[in-house]
């Protein structure tokens, strides 16, 4: 029978996308693994691939069509022997060229056919993702997805993962994660209706921006971030003439090789070491615990057109400043073009934010969950300063402020923190040690 293509979940915060470009067309034979599509994430553009071989047999949704939901059928696939006449009305189907988001009040599923596919279960909350072959096979044989590993891409569940398995009886925790679901809390108030702020500027001239699927999930953490998230904030001053000059040294000694290291680098580097030094810091909030990571996972924001990306330098304290600065390059350029894939900016367990080339002095930034802190970091000014010997100097100078997760770290312990970060960037030659 027919095989509906459903809409992926390519990151954990997708909810939808745009269907930015088809790369196959009805009647192209594909195989397991080949691209079908190109799919605006709300953090990247990413390819989509066939988990199944088979005949493209019809397309449900248009290239450009944007706000496509999740598990929305955007084609169906044909089986050898199938036909186009096989194809029946898709079970949560919109017309090709209309908006996906109206596809659910415009087409109800057909009861009598036969190629819709079980909804896909959940556990503990989450979404089960299975290919909708995979979900008939389990239907049809009684098991329980739930109990499946997937070895699909991103771990879906597919035809082989079941094609073998016998029904098991459910386990305590599957039919505790089956009962209905607590009624949520209600929703903060989240200020006045598009509506009421248009018309405080009536009569004014003003243009629309359209919110894209980043924009609003920018917004939507950040404001999440700000309504439950305890933050404080613990400020320092770094003297970074030590670090200059070493810096320049380093760069002479490695233009050869074409590495051209930044002061950015070396806070990467310190921010990594000082997480091994102070490990109660290496650590995220995850609901109702702590999770303390062993390596120094630190992310890093990039700004890109219309939001910003916050890729992952994973193992940095194991890493040399010079392949520190070559990843860094290559994960910001990627970001800008948007197509960093999701393991690439999922994780680690705090944040830099740099500022400084802007000349930004200093500043407070918003945590990112789950991490427990961020760094804001400021541009370095030449500032006089009281030396060791009581004597006045002229030093460069520059600000930072680490913004903490209170439920995650104390205050004695984020100080201990940016200490030891201003303690490396101070005597950078002992980030080589």
């Amino acid at each position: 029978m027919p095989t509906e293509i459903l809409m992926p979940a390519l990151s954990p915060t997708m909810e939808e996308g745009t269907l930015a470009k088809w790369l196959v067309k009805e009647g192209d034979s594909v195989a397991s693994g080949d691209i079908l599509a190109e799919i605006e994430t709300d953090k990247a553009t990413m390819e989509f691939e066939a988990v199944e071989e088979g005949v493209i047999g019809k397309i449900l949704i248009a290239a450009g069509t944007d706000a496509v939901k999740v598990n929305t059928p955007i084609a169906v696939m044909l089986a050898e022997g199938e036909s186009t006449s096989d194809i029946g009305a898709p079970s949560q189907a919109a017309p090709a060229a209309a908006p996906a988001a109206d596809a659910g009040a415009k087409a109800a599923p057909d009861a009598g056919s036969q190629s819709s596919a079980p909804p896909a279960p959940k556990a503990d909350g989450q979404r089960i993702f299975a290919s909708p072959l995979a979900r008939r096979i389990a239907a049809d044989k009684g098991i329980d997805l739930t109990q499946i590993s997937g070895s699909g891409p991103h771990g879906r569940i597919v035809k082989a993962d079941v094609a073998d398995a016998k029904p098991e009886q459910h386990t305590a925790a599957s039919a505790e994660a089956a009962q209905p679901a607590a009624p949520a809390t209600a929703a903060m108030a989240s200020g006045p209706t598009a509506g009421q702020v248009a018309k405080m500027y009536d009569g004014r001239d003003y243009e629309e921006v359209k919110l894209d699927g980043m924009r609003k999930t920018v917004a939507a953490r950040l404001t999440e971030a700000k309504q439950t998230i305890p933050h404080f904030y613990l400020r320092r001053d770094v003297q970074l003439d030590a670090l200059m000059k070493f810096r320049a040294d380093l760069n002479k000694q490695l233009e050869a090789r074409g590495v051209k290291l930044s002061v950015n680098d070396f806070i990467i580097k310190a921010c990594a070491m000082a997480l091994q030094a102070v490990p109660g810091c290496n650590a995220v909030w995850a609901g109702d615990r702590m999770l303390r990571l062993k390596p120094s996972d630190v992310a890093v924001a990039v700004a890109v057109e219309g939001g910003l990306f916050t890729p992952v330098l994973k193992d940095a304290h194991l890493k040399s400043l010079s392949a520190l600065s070559a990843e860094m390059k290559d994960l910001a350029g990627r970001a800008r073009n948007k197509k960093l894939a999701p393991h690439e900016y999922i994780g680690g367990a705090m944040a830099i934010s740099n500022l400084g080339m802007f000349g930004i002095e200093n500043f407070d930034a918003v945590i990112n969950p789950p991490h427990g802190s961020i760094l804001a970091v400021g541009a370095g000014l030449k500032k006089p300063v009281v030396g060791s010997d009581g004597e006045l100097k002229v030093a460069t100078v520059m600000s930072m402020t680490l913004s903490v997760d209170h439920r995650v770290i104390d205050g004695a312990l984020g100080a201990e923190f940016l200490k030891e970060v201003v303690a490396y960037l101070e005597n950078p030659v002992t980030m080589l040690a």
